[in-house]
């Protein structure tokens, strides 16, 4: 009976490595992205306290997406 399921089973983890993947990427982009904005922001002393922590949520989420 698992020989039957074989195939299925094969198809079903392909389906969810490539969203595994894809997940990855987007977080390392969406990640990249953050910490430009933050370090961006952070160069005016007012955008400093919105910059920095959204620089660190960056590096957090690239972090994410790697590990």
């Amino acid at each position: 009976m698992d020989i039957l399921l074989l195939p299925f089973k094969a198809i079903w983890r392909l389906v969810t490595f490539i969203f595994e993947l894809t997940g990855r990427l987007l977080a390392l982009v969406i990640g990249v992205v953050l910490m430009i904005v933050g370090v961006l922001i952070s160069f005016t002393v007012i955008g400093a306290i919105l910059g920095i922590p959204l620089a660190i949520f960056g590096f957090l989420l690239t972090m994410r997406g790697l590990f």
